[in-house]
């Protein structure tokens, strides 16, 4: 059978894609070896989200309950219908992506798919061929897989990954996270809130590596204050199974001391890979530079007529940059001139609690750069909306140039802030100054009052502080 436009991989990247195709008259099809939706949906950002958010409302009574007049003495936890829950979520966006599929046209394919050159793509299914595809256009967006240290035998058992911690009924007393990514706190923060002691080792100097400094030091105190342990420029040394199923982790620190912690459970959260291994890549000649395809500003690989997006190029990893990347992949292939994606202006979020979001520069980053930069911080002690929902943690945190008033990063940690970085983002789009974000009024009381208190407070005029 013979396509316009064959996409390996349903995940974000792959079904906008196909969406994108087909809406403008392509003969489309998708290629999916599990279920539409991919790593994102099935066990990445939809189920974690209802894991956490039934952690966020457990919390909120644990904490505030009486506060509000909720008597809050005979909290239970039922483990089981917490993770039901979050596959009820995936279930339902499945249905929803199938809709889309039919809706569209869109010819989905079962099974692994096999490059083959020519445009040819071969379908096997229990490791068995099942047929032969030709495109005019592939589009190879098969994601990524979770990186985890060879020198530690990964069982799915008591060394797990994102993928079990989702699936497992079984609620475990401790776990050592390693790792402190965006994976590896949200995981923390539902853990510590289901009452399982949660110990994190992060091998960088600072947790939230990639982060602000000012983020990241804020982050370690308020998981200090819930009881959740951490040791930064740490790394497993050995791990040791005992005979009542218990987990002995020897941990080197920086000083070069072993410490010796007991676990339940060791979750890896060290980041992902690109999983394009056994896609045919070599066979046919695409390039392959430190483990990521490599394509041109219009996502073309080296190999005429195929093409690369999301986690298999070097990217951010995020779905929102994959589904973007789709659309203008797409775009680009049926000749329309695409805004080219400023990378540096893709909002990064952790959905843990405190939650965090950034874009742009960090302040370090900026003054390497050769900016002179104005910093300005407001807290949500100070925000009406903060008191009165009870949750005052955090700050906004705004960096400026001082010689052309450019807004060059901003970054927050507290309630719903994952909601209000959209803003930045617009606003950095649009090369706002802060004379125009200062001269946008902001409803009262809201949480966005913060980031234009924080703007103003950048250039001496906050009225709150």
């Amino acid at each position: 059978m013979h396509f316009d436009i064959i996409i390996l991989g349903s995940g974000p990247a792959g079904y906008v894609s196909s969406i994108r195709a087909a809406q403008l008259g392509m003969k489309t099809a998708i290629i999916e070896k599990e279920s539409l939706g991919g790593i994102c949906l099935n066990w990445g950002c939809i189920p974690t989200k209802s894991l956490l958010n039934s952690a966020k409302i457990l919390q909120s009574i644990r904490k505030n309950g009486e506060l509000f007049g909720i008597k809050n003495d005979q909290i239970k936890i039922d483990y089981s219908k917490i993770i039901d829950k979050s596959r009820n979520a995936v279930d339902k966006m499945k249905k929803g992506i199938s809709f889309l599929m039919k809706k569209n046209g869109i010819h989905v394919i079962h099974g692994n798919a096999k490059l083959k050159k020519e445009k040819k793509i071969e379908i096997f299914q229990n490791e068995k061929s099942v047929g032969e595809y030709k495109s005019r256009h592939i589009v190879i967006a098969t994601g990524a897989i979770p990186k985890i240290e060879k020198k530690f035998q990964y069982d799915g058992k008591k060394i797990i990954t994102y993928k079990e911690a989702l699936s497992s009924l079984s609620l475990p007393k401790k776990i050592i996270i390693v790792g402190s990514g965006s994976i590896g706190l949200e995981f923390a923060y539902f853990y510590h809130s289901m009452g399982t002691k949660v110990t994190i080792l992060e091998i960088a100097t600072k947790l939230f590596p990639n982060g602000d400094d000012e983020i990241s030091d804020y982050l370690e105190s308020s998981l200090n204050k819930m009881g959740i342990t951490s040791y930064t420029s740490s790394s497993i040394n050995k791990i040791t199974y005992t005979n009542n199923g218990k987990i002995l982790v020897e941990v080197k620190t920086l000083e070069d001391n072993h410490i010796v912690l007991e676990t339940d459970i060791v979750l890896y959260a060290i980041g992902i890979i690109p999983n394009i291994k056994l896609i045919g890549l070599e066979e046919i000649g695409i390039q392959i530079e430190k483990g990521f395809i490599v394509v041109d500003d219009n996502y073309r690989t080296n190999i005429d007529g195929y093409y690369a997006i999301g986690d298999v190029i070097n990217t951010p990893s995020l779905a929102h940059v994959a589904s973007h990347e789709a659309i203008n992949c797409i775009e680009n292939i049926k000749g329309f001139s695409c805004q080219k994606i400023d990378y540096n202006n893709v909002p990064k979020c952790v959905y843990s609690f405190p939650e965090i979001a950034s874009v742009g520069y960090t302040e370090k980053e900026s003054k390497e750069k050769g900016f002179k930069v104005k910093v300005s911080k407001f807290p949500f002690s100070a925000i009406g909306r903060a008191i009165s929902d009870e949750y005052t943690d955090g700050f906004v945190k705004v960096i400026f140039d001082a010689k052309y008033d450019e807004w060059i990063g901003c970054h927050m940690i507290g309630n719903q802030v994952t909601d209000l970085i959209s803003e930045v983002v617009i606003a950095r789009k649009l090369e706002a100054t802060s004379y125009e974000v200062m001269g946008t009024i902001h409803p009262h009381p809201s949480l966005s009052e913060s980031i234009l208190e924080s703007v103003s407070n950048a250039y001496g005029k906050a009225i709150h502080l």
